[in-house]
């Protein structure tokens, strides 16, 4: 089978601790694109937040896709057009903002354009969201006021070991109606049923004709897992999860060693 994709999460993947694309594996995706093939950035992140990775890696000059809130927006990197999207229904707003503040979660936040929207702006893990997605972080009092809009996810933070007692708690309340689960301990998403990244990159293939054996995903969170599972080849970081580790058809290098350029010399080049 020859490979005409590679899908990429960011953090832990793409991206070293340093959260920058490494000279080698920068050189290595450039290699693949001028051989014809698709590099895909799939993420947790705003659209926004992914936008200067897409960049470095000229993904607009050879016409791919950025998959951002989890696979609920499909931008393409050539026009700027989102090809695909589904947000929360308006009327969810209240009820999720209300449940993280029963919760007492230490933040809650949400995205408006170029900003992030939360309740508590002096929460480091709110602050990291800021900082990795290049976002001004806005405190908003009354945020159940302020979100009178569509949005494509909410975003709980705490520590891992609170949030995963709140996970299921959550997942209770809001029943099968929408999608609950952490992309990093510290971060639990809400989003609309059935969005993962697996579903939008189905999408994404049926509309460039490509079939999944076609496809390699890699990842290294829990948030990665269905995409792993989806793809002809998934790949799971040598610091993946655990349970992303299971679901691979190969374990590369850990993304502080290049394991994203691994994987393209082997496989691509």
């Amino acid at each position: 089978m020859r490979y005409r994709m590679i899908v990429l999460d960011l953090d832990g993947t793409l991206t070293n601790r340093d959260k920058v694309i490494t000279p080698a594996t920068k050189a290595a995706l450039m290699e693949a694109q001028e051989r014809g093939v698709k590099v895909v950035l799939a993420s947790g992140r705003p659209t926004c937040g992914v936008v200067p990775l897409a960049r470095e890696l000229e993904l607009e000059k050879y016409g791919s896709y950025i998959l951002s809130f989890n696979g609920g927006m499909i931008t393409d990197c050539r026009t700027g057009e989102a090809v695909y999207e589904k947000k929360l229904p308006v009327s969810a707003n209240r009820q999720i903002i209300a449940l993280a503040r029963e919760e007492r979660v230490s933040s809650v936040l949400t995205y408006e354009k170029d900003k992030i929207l939360t309740t508590n702006k002096d929460c480091p893990y709110a602050q990291l969201e800021s900082r990795i997605n290049h976002m001004e972080l806005c405190q908003t009092e009354d945020l159940e006021e302020r979100v009178d809009f569509a949005v494509p996810k909410f975003l709980m933070t705490d520590d891992g070991d609170y949030l995963a007692m709140v996970e299921a708690r959550v997942k209770a309340a809001l029943g099968r109606d929408f999608s609950v689960y952490r992309s990093d301990p510290f971060f639990l998403e809400v989003l609309p049923k059935g969005i993962d990244k697996a579903q939008s990159l189905a999408q994404l293939l049926k509309t460039l004709g490509m079939e999944r054996e076609e496809m390699i995903a890699c990842g290294d969170g829990y948030n990665d897992i269905s995409m792993i599972r989806f793809a002809g080849l998934g790949v799971a970081m040598e610091n993946a999860v655990l349970p992303a580790r299971k679901e691979a058809d190969f374990i590369t290098r850990s993304n502080n060693d290049d394991g994203v350029a691994y994987v393209v010399e082997k496989f691509l080049l």
